[in-house]
């Protein structure tokens, strides 16, 4: 890979005037900031409908499009809400997503929208085209008309045309508003690179659709669900709860599920990071009664097979497979036969082991190395909690002999942009020199997480000139 770099962080940690990040003015201006600094990529996270603990990792559909995304300004500029709406939706608190607030208000309010939109063909044409979507905006109407039940349990097969309407202009709007700006981006030379969660919801109309793609039993329960065993976030492990795929039956049709996505993905971004890359090798099987991850087991996944399938689709793309967690030769075996870059993590790097492959001097060109992801602290709060010797150890490392946080922060900072791995990617709060009060996810706790934002003031404060010369210094620097 080329050396390059970029910045993860969620539409939703975008500032904005409308209670969670948006497609309008602050995404332009943040593409406008990663192309004057030099980074070349923009990393988000799943775009798909979050579930009621507020994680994009576990939706109602694998093809959703998270409507509270949508630009309400944009949508006033073309008469579908007024003035007046506009007004009342404005947020209390730029400082976090209002995601009560917006549970409550923000569909009626795009009802409105919708019920003004006169002409509908485009809307038509868009469902045509990706039939997915039209499957989730069914799902989702239909869930409504059964009050909200288990799919399991519906009696109601006809969805509400209203409420199917609305759903129809959610996912035209969005996908629309997201494609201008993804032009935009490109026109600077910033590349989006998306997220794959690996696994679906069971109250999902990927499951609901097609019940055969995973292991069910024959009342619609999940005969053993998704999860990874005790590690480095977790004691207990991590018991998701998600249906597990039925492999033999996806290799039956090549894998066309997969395809319809990764194809879907990749229309959407430029690139895409695929989770838990670990359990396409071999996934953790937890018999559905259990109440935490610890009585699990790994069973063989589709590996090479699922990988030949999407290749096609992938072809020149910067796919990254997530290749963390419990980690064994067969992993990254199928790692390097993919010829996916796989990730490195700072924050992993000094944990004892010596040899460690998240240890900077150790990163192969073909990686993308993180100072940590969206299930890390931030990198402030890691060495501010860190033991003393080994925050001494860390300091020594990067080059730093006094012990002064802020001081020590451009030595991590620069040894990451000097490291040999391809590319380096930055979480914003890392930009920032921000604490663990501003980390965006503790995995194992389903509440309180994902509501991080940025303001403005907070975003025109970061120090343009220092990224750009280290990019440049580094040769990292986009060509644009």
């Amino acid at each position: 890979m080329k050396r390059s770099s970029g910045v993860l962080m969620h539409i939703s940690s975008l500032w904005g005037e409308y209670s969670e990040g948006s497609f309008g003015e602050s995404a332009r201006a943040w593409i406008d900031f990663l192309s004057d600094c030099g980074f070349t990529y923009w990393q988000t996270l799943p775009f798909c409908l979050p579930d009621e603990a507020n994680s994009p990792y576990k939706s109602f559909s694998a093809f959703s499009l998270n409507p509270n995304f949508i630009d309400l300004p944009l949508l006033c500029k073309v008469g579908l809400i007024t003035g007046e709406e506009l007004e009342e939706a404005k947020q209390k608190t730029p400082y976090a997503c209002e995601f009560d607030r917006l549970s409550k208000e923000r569909m009626p309010l795009l009802a409105r929208a919708a019920a003004r939109m006169t002409d509908t063909s485009p809307i038509d044409e868009f469902m045509r085209s990706h039939p997915e979507s039209d499957n989730f905006c069914r799902y989702m109407a239909l869930r409504k008309a059964n009050g909200g039940r288990p799919w399991q349990e519906w009696t109601v097969d006809t969805p509400d045309g209203e409420e199917l309407r609305v759903w129809r202009f959610t996912q035209y709007i969005f996908y629309t508003q997201w494609m201008s700006v993804k032009e935009y981006a490109n026109s600077k030379g910033i590349k989006i690179i998306g997220d794959i969660p690996i696994y679906v919801a069971l109250e999902s109309s990927d499951v609901w659709s097609d019940p055969d793609q995973f292991l069910l039993n024959r009342d619609g329960t999940p005969s053993a669900v998704a999860g990874v065993p005790p590690d480095y976030f977790s004691e207990d492990g991590q018991l998701w709860g998600n249906p597990l795929y039925n492999w033999k039956r996806m290799k039956r049709d090549g894998y066309a599920w997969w395809q319809s996505r990764m194809s879907f993905m990749l229309e959407l971004f430029d690139g895409v990071r695929i989770d838990h890359f670990r359990g396409l090798e071999s996934y953790y099987s937890i018999p559905a009664n259990e109440t935490t991850a610890k009585n699990g087991k790994w069973v063989k996944g589709p590996g090479m097979a699922l990988i030949r399938a999407l290749a096609p689709m992938c072809k020149d793309r910067l796919i990254i497979a997530e290749d963390l967690g419990d980690i064994t030769p067969e992993v990254i075996k199928l790692v390097e036969k993919s010829g996916f870059p796989g990730m490195r993590v700072l924050q992993f790097g000094f944990l004892g082991d010596d040899n460690s492959p998240h240890a900077p001097h150790n990163y192969v060109s073909n990686s993308v190395a993180y100072t940590g992801t969206h299930d890390n602290n931030t990198l402030l709060g890691f060495v501010w909690e860190l033991d003393p010797t080994t925050r001494r150890r860390v300091f020594d490392y990067c080059g730093y002999a006094g012990d002064n946080l802020d001081e020590s922060y451009d030595h991590l900072l620069r040894t990451m942009f000097a490291s040999h791995a391809g590319v380096l990617m930055l979480p914003v709060q890392d930009l920032l020199l921000f604490g663990r009060d501003t980390r965006i996810n503790k995995p194992g706790i389903a509440d309180g997480n994902w509501s991080y934002r940025v303001t403005k003031a907070q975003f025109e404060s970061i120090n343009r000139d220092k990224f750009k010369y280290w990019n440049k210094l580094y040769c990292r620097a986009s060509e644009e």
